[in-house]
């Protein structure tokens, strides 16, 4: 995440939710790296179960302090939208 981004925390959370454009919710941890603040634990598995692809753009709005809306868009800039499928019980948000 963008230092920027990170200043409007008082405490940048150790998990995000991150919740697509069907309103599904997927709980990922954060972690300082190289003075940035990083995705870390479900990251990869989100990416790989949402099928984001090199070229693609990914968006992330801030809701609350701990949840993103993420908008992913495909290389000809057109938006995906996901459907909520089999997540990783361990990385589901519980509502």
């Amino acid at each position: 995440m963008p230092l920027d981004f990170t200043k409007h925390f008082v405490a940048v959370p150790t998990e995000f939710k991150l919740r697509n454009n069907t309103g599904c919710s997927w709980k990922v941890t954060v972690k300082l790296m190289n003075d940035r603040v990083t995705l870390d634990q479900g990251w990869a598995t989100y990416v790989v179960v949402h099928q984001i692809k090199i070229g693609y753009m990914v968006t992330f709005k801030l809701l609350t302090p701990d949840t993103l809306k993420v908008i992913i868009f495909d290389d000809d800039d057109i938006e995906v939208v996901n459907k909520c499928g089999k997540h990783d019980e361990a990385f589901i948000a519980k509502e």
